[in-house]
């Protein structure tokens, strides 16, 4: 369950007088996510929800999390907007954390995306590349490639525990990767998603209606959040690559930007390295993870099957890349 803080009567009242949203007539917690607490609330103006950001969310970060969204909002891409109070403000203190309430978005996430959806993510990934190649902020992507040596440091006996034979893989991906970015091209860089797996997109049937949750969007190669949504919608339970669906969604990002050369020459590296950084962070949620914690972390080994299908991959076509 994704409510780590929990929210009293009083204090909520005094923090909705801030806004002009009227009085709550429904507020629960939501037990999807990970990172922050998220509260559905219903007023008697409309539906909001109500984001509680903890302790591993660094609070300087977070003007830049919402201008990221006031911005697609304005583009008329469909995502949360943060709500201003009447003060103008977005960002507020609740509970003694960081808040702020963002609209409603109607759909559901999928549990198995189907072809049709990974075609319409696709679709709406280049639009939000494109709404976003204006936008002057920059962030640096605190869990790129720097970071995943820091991340693997020390953890090589749990990944033998999960796996034997895994420490030695995970070291040859380490080095591989390195490599291949020393002798990479420069890549088109804009803001990027960095997290957009399925339980951040919605859909109402298969038309796509929205994405949340851009608490790691920072400033990349674009072609790397591509890679990061191949790990995430097109590999089936067993971690088996679906050719389908990886073509589906690297054609539906082509129908509205096409990807340069360079992107396509390089992105079987950048889909190792999208599997390599979901391998560190979960191997590291795995080992921290209390075992009384209310959030269950997620298995490492599911991006180890995943790096093994990597390993192999010599060319975007093999990911469906113009089938």
């Amino acid at each position: 369950m994704a409510v780590y803080t929990s929210v009293s009567d009083d204090k909520l009242a005094a923090f909705l007088s801030d806004y002009s949203l009227g009085k709550a007539v429904s507020f629960k917690g939501i037990a999807e996510g990970v990172e922050n607490s998220n509260y559905y609330l219903e007023t008697d103006k409309g539906r909001f929800i109500l984001t509680l950001f903890e302790r591993r969310a660094d609070p300087k970060d977070l003007p830049y999390f919402m201008a990221v969204k006031q911005h697609l909002a304005k583009k008329d891409f469909p995502c949360p907007e943060p709500i201003e109070g009447k003060d103008g403000v977005v960002l507020r203190e609740l509970e003694g954390r960081p808040a702020v309430i963002v609209s409603f978005l109607d759909g559901l996430s999928p549990n198995r995306p189907n072809t049709a959806q990974c075609r319409a993510l696709g679709e709406n990934l280049a639009r939000m590349h494109q709404a976003l190649q204006d936008f002057t902020m920059e962030r640096r992507n605190t869990l790129g490639p720097a970071s995943w040596p820091v991340l693997w440091k020390g953890r090589s006996a749990t990944a033998e525990d999960l796996q034997p034979g895994l420490s030695a893989l995970i070291e040859s991906d380490l080095d591989a990767t390195a490599k291949a970015r020393a002798q990479s091209p420069d890549l088109p860089r804009g803001t990027i998603h960095a997290d957009l797996f399925p339980d951040n997109a919605f859909f109402i049937g298969d038309e796509f209606s929205g994405v949340i949750d851009f608490y790691f969007a920072c400033t990349d190669a674009l072609a790397y959040d591509i890679a990061v949504c191949l790990n995430a919608w097109a590999f089936e339970d067993g971690s088996e690559y679906n050719f389908s669906k990886g073509a589906a969604l690297l054609a539906g990002y082509e129908s509205v930007r096409p990807l340069e050369p360079s992107e396509r020459d390089v992105l079987p590296t950048l889909c190792r390295g999208a599997a390599l950084r979901f391998f560190m962070t979960r191997l590291v949620d795995w080992t921290d993870t209390p075992p009384d914690a209310l959030v269950r972390p997620k298995n490492p080994l599911d991006y180890s099957a995943r790096l093994a299908f990597h390993r192999k991959a010599v060319s975007a076509s093999d990911y469906g890349y113009g089938a």
